[in-house]
């Protein structure tokens, strides 16, 4: 989806990303590895499933996501980040960044204070850290997925 009356970066940026829950969603794909419509609604900010199923169509129209096996059944779709939605991780580690401090260290859960700790002491190498892994990921579902075809065939 192109927005061509947008000239202004950052306007673009808020029209593909303005909305909390497309940044959540991104966020649980890049960081947790989350890919099935079920990992995405038990996220523990609670989206409701009607705009669960809007925003992820919104995604992938703007090519920030793809199905991985568009050909199959509604609950076994697996959805990815493209590189473009990888793009995405710097802006939601900034954001990160910018209000961390602000949240009482004892709310937070342990992995919570593990992902604070990796994001303030290298924020770049925590965002190549989540690229590769993430980029690993993304390979083992797509040679599961090929390896369950070949065995539907036999």
């Amino acid at each position: 989806m192109e927005y061509p009356l947008l000239t202004c970066a950052i306007a673009r940026s808020t029209k593909v990303l303005g909305d909390s829950w497309s940044l959540l969603i991104m966020r649980d794909m890049l960081c947790h590895k989350h890919s099935k419509f079920k990992d995405f609604k038990a996220s523990k900010e609670k989206i409701a499933s009607n705009i669960l199923t809007n925003r992820l169509k919104s995604l992938l129209e703007m090519g920030l996501i793809e199905k991985l096996d568009p050909e199959g059944t509604k609950k076994s779709t697996t959805y990815i980040a493209t590189p473009k939605g990888m793009d995405s991780l710097p802006i939601i580690c900034q954001m990160y960044l910018f209000s961390i401090d602000s949240i009482d260290e004892t709310l937070l859960d342990d992995m919570q204070k593990n992902i604070k700790k990796q994001i303030k002491c290298d924020v770049t190498l925590f965002q190549q850290t989540k690229i590769s892994e993430y980029k690993i990921f993304v390979e083992d579902l797509r040679e599961k997925l090929k390896l369950s075809k070949l065995a539907l065939k036999k």
